[in-house]
């Protein structure tokens, strides 16, 4: 049993790592700041909260924690869960900030919220 959980906590690390590439290559080769924050929030989510799964089953395998072992997983399951719940509605508020001023340049090839006429007012 303490294998399959060092191998599923090694596995996400790798994936968290990878997401963690994949973000930073698409902040730095997409175009446009809604792209960029897309990569962003992947990188930030997927990046952190695999690792963090991860962390948490190796320490679950790792019986010469002690009883630190289930302090560390508690932290590590708090703070995936509030990555998972903050970094979306922070991406979402700076998205819309970015949409509603007319700062930042619109070439979207369909814009379904100018499409409605309803728009984020």
């Amino acid at each position: 049993m303490e294998l399959v959980l060092t191998l599923l906590g090694l596995a996400l690390l790798v994936v968290g790592a990878f997401l963690e590439l994949v973000g930073a290559i698409g902040v730095l080769r997409l175009h446009g700041f809604f792209n960029r924050v897309h990569a962003a929030t992947v990188s930030a989510i997927g990046g952190s909260v695999a690792p963090l799964l991860g962390i948490s089953l190796l320490s679950i395998a790792l019986g010469d924690l002690g009883m630190r072992r289930f302090h560390l997983v508690g932290m590590c399951l708090v703070a995936a869960l509030l990555i998972l719940i903050l970094a979306p509605a922070g991406a979402h508020a700076l998205v819309r900030a970015a949409y509603r001023s007319d700062e930042v340049a619109k070439d979207f090839t369909y814009d379904a919220i100018a499409e409605d006429g309803v728009g984020w007012d």
